[in-house]
């Protein structure tokens, strides 16, 4: 795994480099009381473009980001952005992305917001430099600008003079304030931006290349294994660790209080030493888990806080007829292929760790603390991990690794975790309860509608040590931090509970959970998953009792003409009627959702099978529409959607995490099982509603809830029979026919 060498001190320092920069301090000098703008995206917060843009007197140009590339694309999508914007060829740029040495603090790598903070810095801060260049060019051509233009990473005139950019730029670091607004190009002049591109990240992935962080091997490089308390609070009360440190390749063994972990110099000595390791330590177990069978009652007997998100009263509508129901999400895990991995080293005062983690920055700033080093001694940077969007094991996995290469300075130390401690230690996505009741009016609309969702924070994110188990579980542990409401419009638990209908009354309650019985926090689309599957499954249910059609009742309710342009795109491309009736033995099924309600729109139109005899359900055939505002690479949207629905059809029928009183017990894919390539859909087809010169709307999250909706609605389109519990189990829905 190559790094590239440069770090800010030598782009600053460094000659014959255009580093495009500027300051806000002329800005915090005028009056106070007029407004000035603040730049676009993730400038606000990191406002020097050198964070995102260099170009080297050889005319090379590298593009900065501060966000890290889990799968979902956006490093194709980066390079499309700064290529267009610059006039340069794609190829021509390197994109690096989290690194604390190297890129800006964009913090975590969630909620979608990729495109939208991160690809709108660099848009910016492209054209910013495109018209230094130009700039430049003018002055060394005693040419007005306007007659001047970009191409091929060149400034040329109309005499036929021209300048590469690396030639602009020797000598010369230029710092500019930057403006509030850049001069964009017109959207349709893209040559780059608006096609698909191959990903740059997937030919390692499928040739055997080193892709992930699992593939890292340094020289001298150590390999670790953990030793796992067997369950939540459990305490190590003996452990003679004698005869395994005479094992074979093995350097040492690293205990600080209920941290236990072995090194040995090759992976499988580490396995087999670990094994021995664990059979030597006994454990004092105290932990009291609830009853997995009854989560609605566990949940909602939780201690709360409540409080009303949403109110709006129209005394004038009056409802005739009034509908209840109640749905249940278990927890689930993030069902990683490759478990956690990590590497670091100690040298010298200065620690490195090369990790998965979604944000390179909070990890640094709680390793950090973990080990009392100042945050500028310890360097996060990422590197893709095995399959993960939302907060697995992979922060735990650095804490692990950093604190063992504390005790082996100068070694590079890998951790991997083994699946059994993947599934039983990391953070789970929550459990959730939902609560509606809605009554329809004469004419067959909503006149009032009620929503109450019992959750917790959904992030426990690194940002101190406290919240990592290597920090918790040693001799002076770190106290795990209170969990708090991540804040609206975006919201946790709640996220997606504010309906995006249009309801004349309508009242919604977020229970905020602060503790839950297992370890908790970031799982893709976080409460928007269960928020949507509640919703538009409740719509379906009301559309049935109103006689409607499910397509057109959602239309009813809906005024934003960008959502109803999604619905009517999915509805179109799927065939939807009205009066259409499945094959035997299939259904068909509806569901639409805003993101956040203010990111990409998605409508799924969905065809299910259903074995009435074994109870098993198929997702055979899928039809999205989505609007992300401007699509910068088709293809790669595609992907994201095709994924988002995958991963959802996996949550809603077959994921649930299992315990007894004590222990995890779903931990491996036998009692966690996820989708198999068998139950694949026959067809799934992705229609984009391009908006050229809108802003980019985040995507990656916005098909979850809505695949899962339309594949409860068509399970019941297919069955009679309504499933509000997930997942959607062949047991449950084979209980549900013979009811």
């Amino acid at each position: 795994m190559s790094t590239l060498v440069l770090d800010r001190r030598r782009v600053l320092a460094g000659s014959g480099a255009l580093v495009v920069s500027f300051s806000l301090g002329s800005a915090f000098a005028q009056d106070q009381a007029v407004a000035v703008p603040s730049p676009p995206g993730s400038l606000k917060t990191s406002p020097y473009l050198d964070s995102w843009i260099r170009i080297d007197a050889d005319g090379s140009i590298t593009v900065f980001t501060g966000k890290a590339e889990l799968g979902q694309g956006f490093k194709t999508a980066f390079q499309q952005v700064a290529a267009e914007e610059l006039d340069v060829a794609f190829a021509s740029l390197k994109v690096v992305t989290a690194d604390t040495a190297l890129t800006a603090n964009e913090g975590y790598t969630a909620g979608s917001h990729s495109m939208q903070d991160s690809g709108t810095a660099i848009q910016n801060a492209a054209a910013q430099a495109r018209e230094l260049l130009v700039a430049e060019a003018a002055r060394r051509f005693d040419l007005p600008t306007g007659q001047l233009r970009t191409e091929n990473s060149q400034v040329l005139a109309p005499d036929g003079r021209r300048a590469g950019y690396g030639e602009l730029v020797a000598g010369d670091i230029l710092h500019v304030q930057a403006q509030a607004t850049s001069s964009l190009k017109d959207p349709a002049t893209f040559k780059v931006m608006g096609q698909s591109f191959q990903r740059v990240d997937i030919p390692a992935k499928v040739t055997g290349g080193a892709a992930y962080v699992q593939d890292i091997r340094l020289p001298g490089m150590v390999h670790a294994r953990i030793v796992r308390p067997p369950s939540y609070g459990a305490e190590l009360v003996e452990c003679d660790s004698s005869a395994v440190e005479k094992m074979p390749g093995v350097v040492g063994v690293v205990r600080d209080g209920n941290f236990l972990a072995v090194v040995a110099e090759k992976e499988y000595q580490s396995v087999k030493a670990m094994q021995a390791l664990s059979a030597a330590a006994k454990w004092k177990e105290t932990a009291r888990l609830p009853d997995q069978d009854d989560l609605l009652k566990v949940i909602t007997g939780l201690p709360s806080q409540d409080s009303v998100i949403f109110e709006r009263n129209d005394p004038s509508a009056v409802g005739q007829s009034t509908l209840e129901a109640t749905y249940v999400r278990p927890y689930q895990s993030h069902g990683s292929i490759g478990p956690s991995c990590a590497v670091a080293q100690l040298n010298g005062d200065a620690l490195t760790v090369w990790t998965h983690t979604q944000g390179v920055y909070p990890d640094r700033q709680a390793i950090a603390e973990m080990l009392h080093m100042p945050p500028a001694k310890v360097r996060c940077i990422h590197v893709e991990g095995s399959g993960c969007y939302g907060h697995n094991g992979a922060d735990d996995a650095a804490a692990d690794a950093a604190l063992i290469a504390r005790a082996l300075p100068g070694r590079p130390v890998r951790v991997q975790w083994m699946r059994e401690q993947e599934h039983a230690w990391e953070p789970f996505g929550p459990a959730m309860v939902t609560r509606l009741k809605a009554a329809i009016d004469r004419d067959g609309k909503i006149a009032d509608w009620n929503f109450e969702v019992w959750s917790n924070t959904h992030s426990m994110r690194p940002g101190g040590a406290g919240c990592m188990l290597a920090a918790q579980h040693m001799a002076q542990p770190f106290k795990v931090p209170a969990p708090k409401p991540l804040p609206l419009p975006e919201g946790g638990g709640d996220r997606n509970a504010i309906p995006i209908y249009t309801f004349p009354n309508a009242h919604v309650v977020h229970h905020f959970i602060a503790e839950m019985p297992l370890r908790i926090s970031a799982m893709r689309a976080l409460g928007a998953y269960h928020n949507v599957f509640s919703i538009e499954s409740f719509m379906d249910e009301l559309a049935t009792a109103a006689g409607a059609d499910p397509v057109e009742f959602r239309l009813k309710h809906l005024d934003d003409p960008r959502g109803r342009d999604v619905i009517a795109k999915a509805a179109q491309e799927f065939g939807w009627t009205r009066d259409q009736r499945a094959a035997p033995g299939r259904g068909f099924g509806f569901a639409f959702a805003r993101y956040k309600n203010l990111a990409a729109y998605c409508a799924i139109a969905c065809e299910v099978e259903v074995n009435r005899e074994t109870g098993r359900a198929r997702l055979v055939r899928a039809i999205a529409a989505v609007d992300s505002g401007q699509v910068v690479n088709p293809d790669g949207l595609t992907n994201q959607i095709e994924g988002a629905i995958m991963q959802s059809m996996s949550w809603t029928l077959y994921e649930s995490v299992s315990f007894d009183e004590r222990r995890i017990t779903s931990i491996d894919w036998q009692t966690y099982p996820i989708l198999r390539f068998s139950a694949v859909p026959d067809d799934i087809a992705v229609h984009i509603i391009n908006r050229p010169g809108q802003p980019f709307l985040g995507s990656g999250e916005t098909g979850q809830g809505p695949a899962a909706a339309s594949i409860a609605n068509a399970i019941v389109n297919a069955t009679g029979k309504r499933l509000r519990n997930l997942p959607l189990t062949r047991k449950r829905i084979k209980d549900a026919i013979d009811a």
